[in-house]
């Protein structure tokens, strides 16, 4: 008899969660791209669930031009209605116009540092933070961490990326592993 594979509990028996939480979720991200794609999820998910955005996933990714942060920097008043009159995606107002700014504030700190991802790593040391939890509701929703990442970040302008957020963004990213201990994942990211 098969054994079923032990898993995080948050993902639950959604196939998308489980695909995302076996495919995605935890894994190191130095890609700018992908980076500045969970930046913008993550800043839609705020105040509602992940699942609700994985849903949506590939609605954003036509609405926002496969994440291109070059053309979303570059939306004007036009494009920002059409994205608000956009029932696929999270008609948020205040979460459009803060994926442009995050977008313009993204291609800053590229200048700055040569790349979005060695500003972001460079928080851990280039090297992940692998956590040891029993369970997925001992993971914490913030850290000092994220604190001082999300702070470093409203300095620099962008918005919707408080701490809560940040610290989801670092899993999601897999600059912290927050599989479960028993996990078949834990040891593979």
């Amino acid at each position: 008899m098969k054994s079923e594979k032990v898993r995080c509990g948050w993902c639950g028996t959604d196939p998308l969660y489980v695909k995302y939480h076996d495919e995605e979720w935890g894994v190191p991200v130095k890609d700018d791209k992908t980076l500045f794609e969970f930046l913008i999820l993550e800043t839609f998910q705020a105040g509602l669930s992940w699942i609700t955005i994985l849903r949506k996933r590939e609605n954003f990714r036509k609405a926002f031009d496969n994440f291109d942060y070059k053309k979303i920097a570059k939306y004007d008043h036009s494009k920002i209605d059409s994205l608000l009159q956009n029932e696929g995606i999270i008609r948020n107002k205040l979460k459009v116009h803060a994926a442009v700014t995050n977008a313009k504030h993204f291609m800053e700190v590229q200048k700055e540092f040569g790349s979005f991802s060695n500003y972001f790593w460079e928080f851990v040391n280039h090297k992940p933070i692998k956590n040891i939890l029993k369970s997925h509701k001992n993971a914490p929703s913030t850290t000092e961490l994220s604190d001082a990442l999300s702070k470093d970040l409203k300095k620099r302008g962008f918005k919707f990326v408080g701490s809560t957020v940040v610290y989801a963004h670092m899993q999601a990213t897999g600059m912290v592993n927050d599989h479960i201990e028993d996990c078949f994942r834990y040891h593979e990211v």
